[in-house]
């Protein structure tokens, strides 16, 4: 049985969200699933992903064959480098413990990419709000000026109807 490592689609119309799983190469897309590793959630920025890695790197050891966006996915969260690591250590090339020393230092050094993610994401997006806020103020302020002179006019015009209807009472 050929196995595939894949997503399987659910969430609603227009808001997808994807579950990673282990399935035979046969089955529906959304159908029957060997093992769920995890879920994908591409409506978030950036992408939210939640994986088990380790089950993952058993299936791919086992020869299970990602699709391309799971083979992204599997990349992106280490999976791939924690296959390629372990097949080093059964070859000999590695110990265990400097197998895992590398993949803990990747793991960091990719959080700290993540981190600056969200960090510039958001602050361009209050650079956005201030930006707005201004354009806002300027408006209201252009608003308030062009309303200004309006209302000195009817000042100026009330004074001499009042004094018109007061000499009409004498």
């Amino acid at each position: 049985m050929a196995v595939k490592l894949r997503l399987q689609r659910h969430g609603k119309k227009g808001k997808p969200f994807y579950w990673i799983v282990a399935a035979d190469a046969r089955s529906k897309r959304d159908g029957k699933f060997l093992e769920k590793l995890g879920t994908y959630n591409p409506n978030t920025n950036p992408a939210q992903i939640d994986l088990n890695v380790d089950g993952a790197v058993k299936w791919l050891q086992n020869g299970a064959q990602p699709t391309d966006t799971a083979r992204a996915i599997l990349s992106y969260k280490g999976a791939m480098l924690k296959n390629h690591l372990a097949g080093g250590v059964k070859k000999g090339a590695l110990t265990e413990e400097e197998a895992e020393k590398k993949f803990q230092a990747w793991l960091e050094e990719k959080a700290a990419k993540v981190d600056a993610k969200k960090d510039g994401l958001a602050k361009a997006d209050a650079d956005a709000k201030a930006k707005a806020l201004e354009a806002e103020k300027a408006v209201n302020e252009a608003r308030i000026a062009a309303a200004a002179p309006a209302e000195e006019e009817v000042a100026e015009e009330a004074p001499e109807v009042e004094a018109e209807a007061t000499n009409e009472e004498e």
